[in-house]
């Protein structure tokens, strides 16, 4: 005789895949099953019987039970006064204290699911004791004395009820007792608060939960849909592929069909957004992916990417396709002026009443970008920045800044996590990722600003103030070196740090109406210092290390700013690349290879693909001027040279140039110089710390037709993301070979390099110096129709091994040289 688990696993089978199975049993009974019916049948002449099985349609919409919870559970005014919070990975240990303390037979991540009229509802509750049958939603806290907001502690225990009935419902439990447990990672302490809930309740709560939800999620299962068959026929909005497109989309497509990591090198001016955004859509409906996050590390990007997915729009105005773009805090805030809760702010009073009309109103809009987001969220009454989070649910295309993404607390990534999307994450000017990697993972305390938290924080908070301020003089005054690195962090210095950050918890918690900007940045900027050198010595130690910065005071005494500062953030964006289903990361300048794959971690699995340029040589003359050193030492030299040669080349042919300087510094006397010199050439300058205005207006004077040159510094904002086409930009001249400066930093930075890769010298400066020189010249030639001019002005680009980093497609012409010495490529 069959077995009933057996039998029905096999009618289970046959029902999900809608196909017929036939069974013969020795001695038993014919059965056959088909269209969601049983047939059975005997071999004596008993009649033919039929039993009917109704099958469940799969689930239209899958929803995390914390997404679900958010949605349906909180209200009132968004509060963000000050609450210390721990840390992911600090939660996670907090989790595994207490489920450690349960003892035998208590059950961990309980992986629970169920559905409700096409609604999927999954999760993982923290813990249950079946012994005690209890569910418990375990949430970390800093501090004891915190007090969790009420709206906060609503959302737990929504979660908590949830789980409740899930596992009243698979454990078939007529009741269960719920707990929330607090537990404080300083302390190591538990706070715990039950109640018990028959399952009929429980139930009841569940499915009004999900009949909140449904409507949305029924609109959301419609627009995937409608989504999904509107990118199955879009086509490329351009017609045709201009050529090295077709080759960079093509890579995508199958990066995206793989799933894997993609490292495209492709050359300025062949469409690499459009080119990138456009087969990662495409692969969305094949690939089932969720979310698409285009990442850029300058605002010129994301412009570029929204502008990629305005033209795909125009040609597909039936595609219902939700694109966001997020902005910095900083710039979206409506009342800067005013704390972030309903007591200061009007945005942020009753702000989670109106979030539902808002949310609305933002869905029926195809592109979040930042004005439209404002606009909606100044109809409702509603903060934009956080109106921006919340859509980051409900888009199916971001564009956002790197650190979104790729930061220990970036949004993104932690969405993605907890709610198990599939995304593709499309990373723009991926060259710029390794310094912007090493920074987010790099912590730094200054030892002046810290006097000033000092003399104005709270009595409270004076004796454990005093004892990091001792530690700290202790170790400005332990070497006389400018500079030093230790192998480990000062023990005692952290250990003081530790015990300050608890005090202000503390004082906080005790006070939560006052709001103190400074000590707060000071507590959040120490939390990230000991979160780093907690790690100083994972990954093998070698990613990061700690260092000492003197420098003396006005007065008496010497200041000793102390940095955790990263040098490899490959450990730390690895899962990051992990966590994607597939990564492209693109730029003009991605080589060589390996020097990416190590230092940003990128998986084994990772291909490489470069994209031939379209451009000729006859469209750039790419000249070498061997005459000229722009060493440091003898840059005050080189001047009137590279003025004499800026003139002439204008002269010979006037039109709009850009030249690029290693400095502000030497860019000004060179521009002081030729204005001296020439005065009839028409000169503008980058300057220090210059706003968007003024980034505007320099750009601007780069006019159709126009004649001058504008001086700019290699390496900002000028040098990458400019789109100058036609005679907008005719030539540019790049005085310097980019090599980072030699200080004791980047002599660490090169001896590290050595020590891991063998490649010191090359990694620390050779690479990222050229990379910066191409990416400037790069602006010269943006389509097929420019013709320019690039001046390379030092001796040593006529070497080998400098010119074999250049772009395969250039003809490097050189100047008549002159005699001299040839000194080494070191600055």
């Amino acid at each position: 005789m069959l077995k009933v688990a057996i039998l029905s696993e096999c009618i289970g089978r046959v029902l999900r895949a809608g196909s017929v199975l036939h069974l013969r049993f020795v001695g038993a009974d014919f059965l056959s099953v088909s269209d969601h019916c049983i047939f059975i049948q005997s071999r004596d002449s008993h009649p033919f019987s039929a039993l009917s099985v109704t099958s469940a349609p799969p689930p239209r919409y899958t929803v995390a039970v914390r997404t679900l919870c958010e949605f349906t559970a909180k209200a009132g005014d968004l509060d963000l006064r000050f609450t210390p919070s721990p840390t992911g990975q600090e939660g996670v240990a907090g989790h595994g204290v207490v489920t450690a303390r349960r003892g035998p037979g208590y059950e961990a991540e309980v992986s629970l699911a169920a559905d409700f009229e096409g609604l999927r509802v999954r999760g993982r509750a923290d813990g249950y004791n079946p012994v005690a049958n209890r569910v418990e939603e375990i949430k970390t806290v800093r501090g004891e004395k915190v007090e969790i907001p009420q709206n906060h502690q609503a959302l737990h225990w929504a979660q908590a009820r949830i789980y409740g009935w899930l596992l009243c419902q698979s454990r078939q439990l007529d009741h269960i007792d719920v707990a929330l447990v607090y537990f404080d990672i300083v302390s190591q302490r538990e706070r715990v608060l039950k109640e018990r809930y028959e399952a009929p309740a429980l139930r009841a709560f569940f499915e009004d939960s999900c009949r909140r939800f449904m409507h949305w999620a029924e609109r959301e299962a419609a627009h995937r849909e409608g989504r999904d068959a509107g990118l199955q026929s879009l086509a490329f909005p351009h017609g045709t592929f201009r050529e090295g497109q077709r080759l960079l989309a093509e890579s995508v497509y199958k990066a995206n069909a793989s799933a894997r990591t993609l490292l495209a090198q492709a050359p300025t001016g062949i469409g690499k957004s459009i080119g990138t955004v456009f087969p990662t859509l495409k692969a969305m409906p094949t690939q089932r992916l969720d979310k698409v996050f285009f990442l850029s590390a300058r605002s010129t990007g994301r412009a570029v990417a929204l502008h990629a997915t305005r033209q795909l729009r125009q040609h597909a105005d039936d595609t219902p396709l939700r694109v966001l773009e997020l902005t910095a805090r900083d710039k979206s805030c409506e009342h800067p002026d005013l704390a972030c809760h309903g007591e200061s702010c009007p945005l942020a009073q009753g702000f989670y009443d109106r979030l539902p009309a808002a949310r609305d109103a933002a869905s029926h809009a195809p592109l979040l970008d930042r004005p439209a987001l404002r606009e909606i969220a100044r109809q409702h009454q509603v903060c934009p920045y956080y109106l921006g989070q919340e859509m980051i649910r409900w888009s199916d295309l971001v564009v956002a800044d790197y650190n979104y993404y790729f930061d220990r607390s970036g949004l993104l990534y932690m969405l993605t996590a907890m709610n198990e999307w599939r995304v593709s994450v499309l990373v723009d000017e991926a060259h710029n990722l390794v310094e912007r990697g090493r920074g987010m993972y790099t912590a730094t305390l200054d030892h002046a600003a810290f006097r000033g938290v000092r003399q104005s924080a709270p009595a409270a908070l004076k004796r454990p103030m005093d004892r990091v301020y001792r530690q700290w003089n202790a170790l400005a005054k332990s070497g006389d070196a400018a500079y030093e690195t230790r192998d480990e962090e000062p023990a005692a210095f952290v250990e003081a740090l530790v015990q300050l950050c608890t005090a202000v918890i503390d004082d906080m918690s005790e006070h939560p109406q006052r709001h103190d900007a400074t000590l707060e940045r000071f507590y959040f900027d120490a939390m990230h210092f000991l979160r780093l050198a907690e790690q100083l010595t994972e990954y093998g130690g070698k990613h990061s290390l700690f260092d000492i910065t003197r420098t003396p005071r006005q007065r008496a005494g010497v200041d000793a700013d102390l940095c955790v500062r990263n040098l490899l953030p490959a450990p730390y964006l690895a899962p990051r690349f992990a966590g994607a289903h597939s990564t492209t990361l693109f730029s003009a300048t991605l080589q060589p290879a390996d020097y990416y794959r190590n230092l940003l971690g990128l998986p084994a699995s990772a291909v490489w693909v470069e994209v031939p340029s379209p451009f000729r040589a006859d469209q750039l003359d790419v000249h070498v001027a061997r005459h000229i050193s722009t060493r440091y030492a003898q840059r005050q030299r080189s001047l009137p040279a590279i003025v004499k040669l800026m003139a002439e080349q204008f002269a010979a042919r006037p039109g709009n140039y850009l030249a690029f300087f290693s400095s502000h510094d030497y860019l000004q006397q060179a521009a002081a110089l030729l204005a001296a010199s020439h005065p009839d050439i028409p000169t503008w300058a980058q300057a220090r710390g210059m706003s968007e205005a003024g980034q505007a207006a320099f750009l601007d004077a780069f006019a159709p037709g126009g004649q001058g040159i504008g001086f700019a510094v290699l390496g900002g904002v000028f040098s990458e993301g400019v789109d100058l086409p036609g005679d907008r930009l005719i030539g540019a001249f790049v005085a310097t070979l980019g090599l980072p400066q030699i200080n004791p930093v980047n002599e660490q930075l090169r001896e590290r390099m050595d020590a891991v890769f063998g490649q010191g010298y090359d990694y620390a400066y050779l690479y990222p110096g050229l990379r910066k020189v191409v990416q400037a010249a790069g602006r010269v030639i943006r389509t097929q129709q420019d013709r320019g001019v690039v001046w390379l002005i030092d001796d040593r680009y006529a070497r080998a091994e400098v010119q074999a980093l250049l772009p395969a497609w250039w003809e490097i012409l050189t100047a008549a040289p002159r005699s001299m010495p040839a000194p080494s490529l070191a600055e």
